[in-house]
């Protein structure tokens, strides 16, 4: 069994979908605006320019559960023509040239669960005025997926690096200690199942990053900053009393595609099913009344 679970691992090739943190500190008095975030399998599954999106022939996919996301970047933008970086940026991550080029420091980053807060900041820290856009730079997604083996169905944990460069030194799955000691382009992946684990990198430009704003407002190759928009806007006049809380709501709606040599919905690395795709299918921001 330790053979076959060896390689399902070697099998397994993934493919998927800046300054230092803000000041939070709290302020007496001060509303917040709130940022949590959500992971919902049956939202809209999209494509990288924002319209739905089925699974080809041939492919089968399945919604992970994911257990925690990092973001490095949130930006608010008031309208379809503003172009990235030009809105109200409310998080800036951690960053590090100590692997080289500047990227991520996944040591240093901020990481939330499924309706959990990701950021607070008081709201005099940002601008007043009426926003219909937000973009989120997303770093690292961690969650489970099935898979099946000699028959048998078993859940390992898939580690997603999705930012556009990361410094990793040492981090944790599942008890698993991973080494890395080096910066990391987006695609870069860690599985851990029964105790063993694997590791790899997948083709630049292959992660799934929905951008309604393709034709308007485009994002770079390797970004992975996801666009979703405000339903009727979101409007900070500078005289709240009370917190704000604004939800970000990412689809995983089939997520984790692959294509099927046997053709029965279920991924079998062994058999030689490899996985096409892994990025978030979407974002919808919500604010709470």
């Amino acid at each position: 069994m330790k053979h076959l679970f060896k390689i399902c691992l070697l099998t397994f090739f993934v493919v998927m979908s800046c300054s230092e943190d803000n000041d939070e500190t709290q302020q007496p008095n001060t509303p917040n605006l709130v940022i949590k975030l959500k992971f919902d399998p049956s939202q809209e599954r999209l494509n990288n320019v924002g319209e739905p999106a089925t699974i080809p022939d041939g492919n089968a996919a399945q919604s992970p559960t994911i257990s925690r996301m990092s973001a490095n970047y949130i930006e608010l933008a008031p309208g379809a023509f503003t172009p990235l970086g030009e809105g109200e940026v409310v998080f800036n991550g951690s960053e590090t040239t100590t692997g080289g080029d500047r990227a991520i420091n996944f040591q240093n980053a901020r990481f939330a669960g499924n309706d959990e807060v990701f950021l607070t900041l008081p709201l005099n820290q940002v601008s007043a005025g009426t926003y219909e856009w937000v973009r989120v730079s997303l770093a690292y997604q961690e969650g489970d997926v099935d898979f099946l083996l000699d028959g048998v169905d078993y859940t390992g944990t898939l580690a997603s690096f999705v930012g556009y460069n990361t410094y990793i030194t040492t981090f944790d799955l599942n008890g698993q200690s991973i080494d890395v000691n080096g910066n990391r382009l987006q695609g870069f992946w860690a599985f851990e199942a029964e105790g063993f684990t694997a590791q790899g990198q997948a083709p630049a430009g292959a992660t799934t990053v929905p951008n309604p704003l393709f034709d308007s407002s485009p994002i770079p190759q390797g970004s992975c900053v996801v666009t979703g928009a405000f339903e009727n806007g979101f409007t900070i006049t500078g005289e709240e009393t009370q917190d704000v809380e604004v939800v970000l709501s990412f689809s995983i709606n089939n997520s984790f595609e692959w294509t099927e040599v046997n053709a029965d919905g279920k991924y079998e690395p062994s058999a030689g099913e490899q996985v096409v795709d892994m990025g978030l299918r979407g974002l919808i921001p919500m604010v709470s009344e």
